[in-house]
């Protein structure tokens, strides 16, 4: 029972140390949340103690603190606007366009600044995460402020989907950001850049977890090896 996700461990942490070899001296490195990220970050700091020069920005809190722990040299925007790769998972990746979900982790919006932010996004994830459609098993996150919540899961609704405001030991799950999410279950998505416009018009929707077109590089983590999938 308890093998299965050791070897799901071991496919992140094989897809994570191919994506931190593109890394140079020098450069400025997005650090995605999650915990396939978390392998890329372990293997980072690796690097960095071999002697590898990087400045890195994080994308959450909690991805924040295990940088700073294993040593990783912190930075932020106010220093560098401009980052020169950043490595993250996804939940959900559609095979063909490199189209993503990701935000199961709450850090949806810090994690598609950075992701814009980067001259190249490498995408990380096991073989599961590949899907010929997004939706379906995998919820879209959508983060969304307090204030009037129950309208905007209203709006959400009225696009096709089931929305539910995320819950965090009995109490509204809150961002890093102080928001809310909402995780919103269509059984399919068939056109993702028209959904994610008509999500960014629900007033109260802060980001969604539609990551459209910004992917290049996904590193597959598999039975039979590292796969790497250029868009």
């Amino acid at each position: 029972m308890s093998a299965a996700p050791q070897e799901r461990d071991a496919l992140k942490r094989a897809a994570a140390e191919r994506a931190v070899q593109e890394i140079e001296s020098g450069m400025v490195v997005g650090l995605g949340s999650g915990s396939t990220a978390a392998f890329a970050v372990a293997a980072l700091a690796q690097r960095v103690a071999a002697g590898l020069r990087v400045a890195t920005i994080p994308t959450s809190e909690h991805t924040a603190a295990l940088a700073y722990r294993l040593g990783l040299p912190l930075t932020g925007f106010a220093e560098h606007r401009r980052i020169d790769v950043a490595i993250d998972g996804a939940d959900q990746v559609e095979r063909g366009t490199l189209n993503l979900i990701k935000g199961l982790g709450g850090a949806l919006l810090r994690e598609k600044i950075v992701a814009a932010a980067s001259a190249r996004f490498i995408v990380i994830v096991d073989d599961g995460k590949l899907a010929d459609h997004l939706g379906g098993p995998t919820p879209l996150p959508v983060e969304i402020v307090r204030f009037g919540w129950q309208v905007a899961l209203d709006r959400l609704a009225g696009l096709g989907c089931v929305p539910r405001l995320r819950q965090d030991g009995g109490e509204p799950f809150v961002t890093d950001n102080g928001n809310l999410i909402a995780d919103c279950r269509f059984a399919a998505i068939a056109d993702a850049a028209a959904l994610e416009a008509r999500l960014a018009a629900i007033a109260g929707v802060v980001e969604s977890g539609l990551f459209v077109g910004m992917a290049p590089t996904v590193i597959v983590g598999g039975a039979a090896g590292v796969e790497v999938i250029e868009r």
